[in-house]
Order: C-alpha cells, then sequence, then structure tokens
C-alpha cells in the first residue's frame, strides 16, 4: 500500500488505527507507519492489545490476537500507541478510527441513518473512518438530497463538490470485509477534489501462512483469502 501511495504521488500518510491486531507482523507494522505517517490515530485493537479496553467485547480470534500481539510489544511500541490520539484533525479532514461521535465507544457506522447521524459531531469538511472495514460514503448539503454510497468497485470514486460535506470509510489494508482480499486504501486529491479507494494486490498466501506460524487462530489466516 505504502508503494502503491507513493507511485501515485501521494506526499502525506493518515493512518486511522488498528496498525496491530489481527497479523503476524504488529512490530514491522508499528514501526514501518509510524516512520512514515503524518497523522496517525488508534483503533480498538491498539487498545486491545495494550490492555485500555476491556477484551470481552471481542470475539474470540480477536481477544486471542490482542493478547498475543500485546506480548509483542515492547515499552517503546506501547509508549508509542499508547500516545496516539482517538480523534484529530488534519488539513480539512478529521480522522477518526470508529465514529466521531464518542470515539471511545468504538461505535460501528454502516448503516444510512448511522453515518448521517454524527455529522454534528465533527466540524471539518471531511471525515475519515475504517473499523468497518467496508469501504463507503456518506454526504450531507447544499446542490441535492443527502447522498449513501458503497465504495466497492474498482477505482471507486468520490467527487467533493462545493457547498457538501462527506464521511468516507476508506476501507482495510490488511482485512477487507467487501469479498474482495486486495488491501483497502483511499487517495484524497486535493487539487482534483477527490477521493479514490485504491485496491492493492499483496500475498495474502504469505501472511496467512505468517499467521498460522504463530499460533494465532485459523480463522484470521483464512479470512485474508476470501475478504470476509
Amino acid at each position: 500500500m505504502l508503494a502503491d501511495a507513493a507511485s501515485e504521488g501521494a506526499h502525506a500518510i493518515l493512518c486511522l488505527g488498528d496498525l496491530v491486531g489481527y497479523g503476524a507482523d504488529p512490530v514491522a507494522c508499528v514501526e514501518r507507519v509510524g516512520e512514515r505517517a503524518t497523522a496517525m490515530v488508534a483503533g480498538n485493537h491498539e487498545h486491545g492489545a495494550l490492555g485500555l479496553l476491556d477484551l470481552r467485547w471481542f470475539n474470540p480470534w480477536a481477544r486471542a490476537a490482542a493478547l498475543w500481539t500485546g506480548g509483542q510489544l515492547d515499552q517503546g511500541h506501547r509508549d508509542f500507541l499508547g500516545g496516539l490520539p482517538l480523534m484529530r484533525s488534519h488539513e480539512e479532514a478529521t480522522l477518526v478510527h470508529a465514529s466521531p461521535r464518542s470515539p471511545e465507544e468504538w461505535d460501528y457506522l454502516i448503516s444510512e441513518e448511522d453515518g448521517l447521524g454524527v455529522f454534528g459531531d465533527f466540524a471539518t469538511r471531511l471525515c475519515f473512518v475504517g473499523h468497518s472495514h467496508v469501504p463507503g460514503f456518506w454526504s450531507v448539503g447544499s446542490g441535492g438530497p443527502d447522498h449513501v454510497g458503497r465504495l466497492d468497485t474498482p477505482a471507486a470514486q468520490v467527487r467533493l463538490d462545493d457547498g457538501r460535506r462527506y464521511l468516507i470509510n476508506v476501507g482495510s489494508v490488511g482485512q477487507p470485509r467487501d469479498r474482495d482480499p486486495r488491501a483497502s486504501y483511499a487517495l484524497w486529491d486535493r487539487e482534483a477534489r477527490t477521493v479514490t479507494i485504491r485496491r492493492v494486490p499483496y500475498d495474502h498466501v504469505a501472511a496467512a501462512g505468517k499467521i498460522l506460524a504463530a499460533g494465532l487462530p485459523r480463522k484470521l489466516a483464512e479470512r485474508l483469502a476470501h475478504g470476509a
């Protein structure tokens, strides 16, 4: 994903959290993205791995991964992840892992009502989220009715029209949930006034092998091939 973003001319990396939690390379992810990211926020899996979140709220596979991940992180990694905010702004965008309304509750924004109901909880023109692992968008403002749509087609794109505000789910780099196993991230082009979902193939077979070799739940490995 980082190489693809660079090839597209990206000059900043914005990370929406969950660097760790399901995969077998948490240290490498923290160090590499931590070095490259311009702005970052924490996800629920960072908080789970650090013991900042009650793991009874996690499913059994995520709980096992959080406990394992916590054991891989040294104090420096823990301090870095523990210092990440739950929500922050970057230029004309708000960054938050789950929802701008009570980010610490880790609510999912899935339905039309979910997304349209939180525009009063951020002040910027754009808000980027993740958490559900399914790319999509909500839009409100002048020039027409509210818009809601999925962004799970090749090179799906949202044009940022004047007078409108947007809430955009960028998908997931490592654990897509829209039946497409390729990594998903968003390319925000401020000059063209677009947000494009990029899908990038990666060696998910090798990633699954690492998950199994680490002794993590088989479910976490198997789902990589299906994007579900």
